[in-house]
């Protein structure tokens, strides 16, 4: 099969022919037919985000396929069935073990869901992780239902689809983005209104804001914007310290909540039922296999719009 290897920090991948792995107990063999190309794999080339395994690797984590060949005790899923890999930061194919940027990888089926059959297969890989996480941040983690009032901080690609996500809960749902270009669409998705800085939604009371930003000031501003006892969730890591005013948080009682994917089936097959349904679509460009290296480029560059996916089956 053919793969794209990282070999270590700061190195290009490299192309390597190898063979096809081999599934063990509770395993499947995917083919893959597309990879999303996510900023977290740019984060493992730059050092920033650490790696769990040994190099070389096989990066690719938001993989979708059908299945080539079962491994031990799987009765589940079968040859042939079409799924989709849902992800963690401890367990996903191109995290701890070889990924999507390869022909073919070793999906878990305590992660593996079944991809509608409504539901194009580009979609389905960029909501193994992009959809999951802003829906992580939105419903998980923020707890966002019918009826409340939410702030959306960064309309980029995750930011906009955790605005869908949003709306599609029920929510009034105010964007915060000073990218003018940018309000359109969101309104195209439901979003109430849109402004420059969460500090133009300082005292509404809002129920809860989802930072898709994270540059600290971003955060910090959000508290002002929440209710007391509300909630400000973080998603973006735009910048991974910074200084934070406790006595708001402390005399307010408001809750700073982290957000990642959890890895459980049950989130994926939300946002696959979202997509399938036709609530959501997460913005998203095909390229081919042999255009993945510069399309990692592109990415740390800041020059792609929504999700990049690498398509095997064009």
């Amino acid at each position: 099969m053919k793969t794209w290897v990282m070999d270590g920090v700061d190195a290009d991948l490299r192309f390597e022919e190898r063979e096809k792995p081999t599934p063990g107990p509770g395993e499947v063999l995917i083919k893959v037919v597309a990879a999303g190309l996510c900023h977290s794999d740019v984060g493992y080339r730059e050092g920033v985000i650490p790696i769990i395994v040994d190099l070389p690797i096989v990066l690719g984590h938001e993989v979708s396929g059908t299945i080539e060949e079962v491994g031990e005790g799987v009765t589940e899923f079968k040859v042939g069935d079409e799924v989709a890999q849902a992800v963690k930061a401890t367990d996903a194919p191109g995290v701890s073990r070889d990924g999507g940027y390869g022909e073919y990888v070793i999906g878990n089926v305590e992660m593996l869901v079944h991809k509608p059959a409504g539901v194009e297969w580009s979609q389905a890989s960029a909501a193994t992780d992009a959809g999951v996480t802003s829906y992580s941040g939105v419903v998980v983690h923020g707890g966002v239902e019918r009826g409340m009032r939410v702030g959306i901080l960064g309309l980029g690609g995750l930011g906009m689809t955790g605005a869908r996500i949003a709306v599609v809960q029920g929510a009034e749902v105010i964007g915060i983005e000073p990218r003018e270009e940018a309000w359109q669409e969101a309104r195209d998705r439901g979003v109430s209104r849109v402004v420059k800085d969460v500090s133009e939604l300082a005292g509404e009371d809002l129920d809860v804001v989802i930072d898709f930003a994270g540059f600290g000031e971003t955060t910090i501003k959000a508290l002002d914007a929440v209710k007391f006892g509300g909630k400000v969730v973080l998603v973006g890591m735009g910048k991974l310290e910074f200084d934070f005013p406790s006595f708001d948080f402390i005399t307010r009682a408001i809750t700073l909540q982290g957000s990642t994917t959890l890895g459980k089936r049950e989130h994926l097959d939300a946002v696959l039922k979202m997509i399938a349904d036709g609530d959501l679509t997460i913005t998203s460009a095909d390229i081919g296999f042999d255009d993945i290296p510069e399309g990692l480029d592109r990415l740390a560059k800041g020059g792609v719009v929504g999700r990049l996916v690498a398509r095997y089956d064009r």
